[in-house]
C-alpha cells in the first residue's frame, strides 16, 4: 500500500472528527453537568450517591468510574492488539470498540435518577469503547504515512476532532438553552441533555463509517494460521522483546506515563472542579470548554511547528513546563475570569501535547515493524494506567482532604517526574537504536 495517500490519510483524520464528540460532550461538558445535577438530592442538596451498595460522594464516584474504565481497557489492550496484529484484523477490532462506545452513548438517553446505576455503567462502557478504538486508530499512523508527515498528520487529526466536536456541542447547547426552538417544553429540563447523549452516539457511529470504508483492513496482507489467541500471545512476546532493545523508547514511555497522568486527569475533572470548587454556572463552564477546544486547534499546529524547529522532545518539555504552571494557577483561581484565562492556556497546550505525544511514539517504533497495534498497545497501556492512577489519586486526595484544590496541586508531582524522564531521552541515540534493530530485522 502506498503511504501518504490523501484519501486514506483524510479518512484516518476523519475518525477524530467522529469520536471526539465523546470527549467533549460526554467527558468534559454536558454529561458531567447533567450527572452532577442528577446526583444532587433536590430536597437536601446532598451529593452522596448509592452505587452498587456503596455510599460515595458523586464527584469521587465520577473519578472512580473513569479509573475503572481505563483499568479494564489497560488489561485487555495488549492481548487484543496482538491478536489484531497476527490476524490482520485491526480495523475489525477498531469497529467493535467504536460500536460499543457509540451505542453506550445512545443508551445514556435513558439516564434519570431511576436509572443512575445503569447509566454510570453505560458511561464506563462508553469510555471503554472510546479508548479501545483509539489504540487501533493510533496504530494506523505509521502504516499510512511517512515519518516526515507524522507530526502534521497527528495535529490535523486532533484539529478535525476539535472542530467536529464543537459543531455538535453548539447544536446541543442551542437545544439546552433554547428548547422551544426545537419544540421542547421549557420545563422539561432533562430531555435536551439526554438528546445530546443520543446525538453524540449517532454522530460517532455515523461519521465513523467513512473512516471504516476507506481505511485498509489488512495493510500487510497477513494470512493467519492456527489459533488467533495463542499466536496473538506469541506476537505480544515478540514485540515485548523488541521493546527491551529500545532503551530510549522505554524512557519516553516513562516520561509519557507521568506527564500524561497530569494532563488527562485535568481534562477529566476540570468541569467537576468548576462546579464544586468555584460554583460556576453551567453557561460559564460551557464557555470555558469552547475556549479550550478552539484554542487547542491552533495549539496542535503550533507544537507541530515547534517540533519541526527544535525537535519533539524539546517541544514536549516546553508543554510540560506550561502544564506545571497551569496546576499552580488552578490552585489559586477564585473567579470566573481566572477560570477563562486558565482555560485558554490549557487549550494552547492540550492539543499540542496530545498530538505530539502520539507522533513522537510513532517515530520511536522501528521502521521495519509490522506489529504496530502491538507496539501501540504499550503506548495505550501506559496512557490508560496513567489515567487510572491519576484520577484515582485525584479522587483520594479530594476524599481525604475535602478539597479538590489539594488534588490539583498534587498533580504537579506527576508533571515534574515526566519532565525529569523527558530530559534523559536522547533523540539521536533513540533513532540509532531503531536503525540497529532495523538492520537486525
Amino acid at each position: 500500500m502506498q503511504k501518504n495517500n490523501p484519501k486514506i490519510t483524510n479518512a484516518w483524520c476523519f475518525y477524530d472528527w467522529a469520536n471526539s464528540v465523546y470527549s467533549l460532550v460526554i467527558t468534559s461538558t454536558i454529561f458531567p453537568i447533567y450527572y452532577s445535577a442528577v446526583a444532587t438530592n433536590p430536597e437536601t442538596n446532598a451529593t452522596i450517591v448509592n452505587f452498587l451498595g456503596f455510599e460515595l460522594e458523586s464527584s469521587v464516584l465520577f473519578s472512580y468510574a473513569v479509573s475503572g474504565a481505563f483499568l479494564i481497557i489497560a488489561l485487555l489492550s495488549p492481548f487484543l492488539t496482538s491478536i489484531a496484529d497476527y490476524s490482520g484484523r485491526k480495523k475489525l477490532f477498531m469497529q467493535l470498540f467504536c460500536y460499543l462506545g457509540s451505542l453506550s452513548c445512545i443508551g445514556l438517553f435513558f439516564f434519570t435518577r431511576d436509572t443512575f446505576t445503569l447509566s454510570v455503567i453505560l458511561f464506563v462502557l462508553a469510555s471503554i469503547g472510546f479508548s479501545g478504538s483509539i489504540v487501533f486508530y493510533n496504530a494506523y499512523l505509521p502504516e499510512i504515512a511517512t515519518e516526515d508527515q507524522f507530526d502534521k498528520l497527528s495535529a490535523r487529526g486532533f484539529s478535525m476532532g476539535y472542530i467536529g466536536s464543537v459543531l455538535l456541542l453548539v447544536f446541543n447547547l442551542a437545544m439546552i438553552l433554547k428548547p422551544e426552538w426545537f419544540g421542547i417544553a421549557a420545563d422539561n429540563k432533562s430531555f435536551p441533555p439526554r438528546i445530546a447523549f443520543l446525538t453524540t452516539g449517532l454522530w460517532w457511529f455515523g461519521f465513523a463509517q467513512y473512516s471504516f470504508y476507506h481505511l485498509p483492513g489488512n495493510v500487510y496482507n497477513r494470512k493467519p494460521k492456527g489459533s488467533w489467541v495463542l499466536n496473538g500471545f506469541k506476537e505480544l512476546q515478540k514485540v515485548w522483546t523488541q521493546v527491551q532493545e529500545l532503551p530510549m523508547l522505554k524512557r519516553y514511555l516513562l516520561a509519557y506515563f507521568f506527564y500524561n497522568m497530569g494532563v488527562q486527569t485535568v481534562m477529566y475533572v476540570a468541569t467537576i472542579f468548576g462546579i464544586e470548587e468555584l460554583n460556576l454556572a453551567d453557561s460559564a463552564l460551557i464557555v470555558t470548554i469552547l475556549i479550550i477546544q478552539l484554542v487547542a486547534i491552533a495549539g496542535a499546529y503550533a507544537f507541530a511547528y515547534l517540533s519541526g524547529r527544535f525537535g519533539n522532545i524539546r517541544a514536549l518539555i516546553v508543554a510540560v513546563i506550561i502544564w506545571i504552571g497551569i496546576c499552580i494557577g488552578a490552585y489559586f483561581i477564585r473567579s470566573e475570569v481566572d477560570f477563562y484565562v486558565l482555560a485558554a492556556i490549557v487549550g494552547s497546550v492540550m492539543g499540542g501535547v496530545q498530538s505530539l505525544s502520539r507522533s513522537t511514539y510513532s517515530k520511536l517504533i522501528p521502521a521495519t515493524t509490522i506489529d504496530h497495534a502491538s507496539f501501540f498497545s504499550f503506548y495505550d497501556v501506559t496512557e490508560k494506567v496513567s489515567i487510572v492512577l491519576g484520577t484515582l489519586a485525584y479522587g483520594l486526595v479530594a476524599q481525604l482532604t475535602g478539597s479538590m484544590r489539594n488534588s490539583i496541586l498534587a498533580l504537579i508531582v506527576f508533571f515534574v517526574l515526566g519532565l525529569i524522564f523527558l530530559s534523559i531521552v536522547r533523540w539521536k541515540r533513540a533513532i540509532g537504536a531503531e536503525q540497529k534493530i532495523n538492520v537486525a530485522s
